[in-house]
C-alpha cells in the first residue's frame, strides 16, 4: 500500500479513536486493569490483515503485556498531557522516564516510548498516543528493532515516511524532531551498515521538507567503527546516563529554537569599550550582499532568525545549502571580536573576517579542530578574534585555532551556514587603537 491508499483508513481509524479518546477518562472509573487489558484498541492486533505500513510488529508475550500496560496507564492521561511535546519511540525513548531525565524543566513533556516497538508498531498506535493529545511538537527515534527482525532499511524508512504523511495531515505546521538511529552492534543483529543505510534514507525522505527537523545523533554516538561506544551503550544497544545527557544536549538548540525552551531574554551586557553587532532583538545592522534586514526578526529565506538574543543559522531543509550574512558595517580598524556559539551535531558554520573565513563547526565531528580540549559540545562556546595588521590570531575558549591567520585591510564581519543548527550570542566588537 502506499500512502494514499491509507487515508481513508486513518481517516476511520482517527474518528473511532477520537470518539474512545473523549471516553476514556469515564471510562478508565469503571473499568479495572484487568478491563483495559482485554479493551481491543490496547491490544496488538492478531494479526497483521488490514494494519498500515509493512515489516514486524512483535507479539511475544512480554511485548503483548508491556503494550496494554503502557496504553492503559496513557489513556488516564489523555486530558491531562493535551499540548505536549511527544517523545516517541521505543525502549531508548522509553528508558528516559516520564519526565524524560529531567533533561527539559519547564517543557510539558509526554514520554511514549514502549520497549521492544517498531516502525509499524509506532505507526499503528499514533492516533491514540500522539495525535489525541494534540502535541504541540513531537520528537522521533525509531527503528533499531526492526532491524532484529530482519527487516529492510527500505521497509523501515517506508514506515516512515507513513508516519510523516499522517502527521502533517494531522497538523501541517507541527514541528516534527527526528533522530538519527543510534548506533548498535552486529552481535546485535543491528549492523553499522544497516543502521547508516537506514539513516540515508531517512535524510533523503526529509530532505526539502521544513517541518521535519533531522539530527544527525549516529556520528554524535557512534566509534570510528560506526558501532556504539561500550562506554557511552553498556549493553551495545541502550544509552546510559552519558549517552543520554549527550541526545538532551543534542535535542536541546532544536527545542529552544522552536520556543519550547529558553524563552527568556539572554541579559548579557556588553564589556566596556565592546560595542554589540547583533541587538538580540532583529537583524538590523546585518544584511546579504545586496539588501539589509533593518527592523526583521528573520531573513526571507528564513534561514537566520533573531530570537532571546540568539542569531540562528537554521537548518536547511535540503540537508546543506551555504548562505552568508554580513554585518552592513566595515570595519578597517584593529579589533577584537568576541562572540559564543553553539553547534547541533556535525553542523558546520563559519565566521567571516573582513572576506577569509574561519571554520566554525561543531569541530569534534565536523573538523578541522578535531582535539580541542576545551570544546563543549552542543553547548555555549566562546570564539575570540584578535586583528592586528592584517593578522588575525583566533581562539576557542582560550585554545588557538588560527595564530596567524591573514585577512585583508577592511572589510564586514559574516555568518555562514551550511549544514545542521548553529547559533551566535554576544556578538561584540572592540576597536583597538
Amino acid at each position: 500500500m502506499d500512502g494514499f491508499s491509507l487515508i481513508p483508513m486513518f481517516q476511520n481509524l482517527r474518528r473511532y479513536i477520537s470518539t474512545r479518546a473523549v471516553c476514556w477518562g469515564v471510562l478508565f472509573t469503571l473499568l479495572t486493569p484487568t478491563g483495559w487489558a482485554a479493551d481491543p484498541y490496547l491490544q496488538i492486533p492478531a494479526t497483521d490483515d488490514g494494519l498500515p505500513g509493512a515489516g514486524p510488529i512483535r507479539r511475544y508475550d512480554w511485548f503483548l503485556q508491556l503494550w496494554s500496560q503502557k496504553r492503559a496507564e496513557w489513556a488516564k492521561r489523555v486530558e491531562v498531557d493535551q499540548g505536549a511535546v511527544v517523545f516517541w519511540g521505543d525502549s531508548i525513548t522509553q528508558g528516559w522516564g516520564d519526565r524524560m531525565g529531567g533533561y527539559f524543566d519547564g517543557l510539558k513533556v509526554a514520554n511514549r516510548g514502549i520497549s521492544g516497538d517498531t516502525t509499524r508498531g509506532v505507526l499503528i498506535r499514533l492516533e491514540g498516543d500522539v495525535l489525541a493529545l494534540r502535541p504541540v511538537g513531537v520528537a522521533i527515534l525509531i527503528g533499531t528493532n526492526d532491524l532484529e527482525e530482519n527487516a529492510e532499511p527500505e521497509t523501515i524508512v517506508s514506515n516512515l515516511k507513513l508516519i510523516l504523511a499522517r502527521l502533517k495531515e494531522h497538523n501541517p505546521k507541527l514541528p516534527v524532531i527526528l533522530s538519527q538511529v543510534f548506533p548498535s552492534f552486529a552481535t546485535m543483529k543491528r549492523p553499522a551498515d544497516k543502521i547508516k543505510r537506514i539513516n540515508q534514507l531517512m535524510a533523503a525522505a526529509v530532505k526539502g521538507d521544513a517541518q521535519v527537523t533531522l539530527i544527525e545523533t549516529w556520528p554524535l554516538l557512534a566509534d570510528t567503527q560506526g558501532d556504539a561506544k561500550p562506554a557511552e551503550f553498556p549493553d551495545l544497544l541502550h544509552p546510559n546516563a552519558i549517552g543520554y545527557s549527550k541526545w538532551a544536549a543534542a535535542l536541546r538548540p532544536i527545542l529552544a529554537t522552536l520556543d519550547f525552551l529558553e524563552t527568556t531574554p539572554d541579559s548579557f551586557v556588553a564589556e566596556p569599550g565592546f560595542v554589540s553587532l547583533f541587538n538580540g532583538v532583529d537583524l538590523t545592522g546585518w544584511g546579504f550582499r545586496t539588501n539589509q534586514f533593518d527592523g526583521l526578526t528573520r531573513s526571507p529565506d528564513g534561514r537566520y532568525v533573531a530570537k532571546k538574543g540568539r542569531l540562528i543559522v537554521t537548518t536547511p531543509p535540503e540537508g546543506s545549502r551555504i548562505q552568508q550574512i554580513w554585518t552592513t558595517r566595515q570595519f578597517p580598524k584593529d579589533f577584537v571580536l568576541k562572540l559564543e556559539f553553539r553547534a547541533t551535531p556535525n553542523a558546520d558554520s563559519g565566521i567571516f573576517i573582513r572576506q577569509p573565513q574561519l571554520q566554525c563547526r561543531d569541530y569534534p565531528l565536523a573538523g578541522p579542530y578535531k582535539n580541542l580540549k576545551n570544546y563543549k559540545p552542543q553547548d555555549w562556546n566562546e570564539v575570540e578574534i584578535v586583528v592586528r595588521g592584517g593578522v588575525a590570531h583566533c581562539t576557542c575558549n582560550g585554545e588557538v585555532l588560527e595564530a596567524e591567520y591573514k585577512v585583508p585591510e577592511t572589510g564586514p564581519i559574516g555568518l555562514e551556514g551550511d549544514r545542521g543548527q548553529m547559533e551566535y550570542r554576544r556578538i561584540r566588537l572592540k576597536e583597538l587603537p
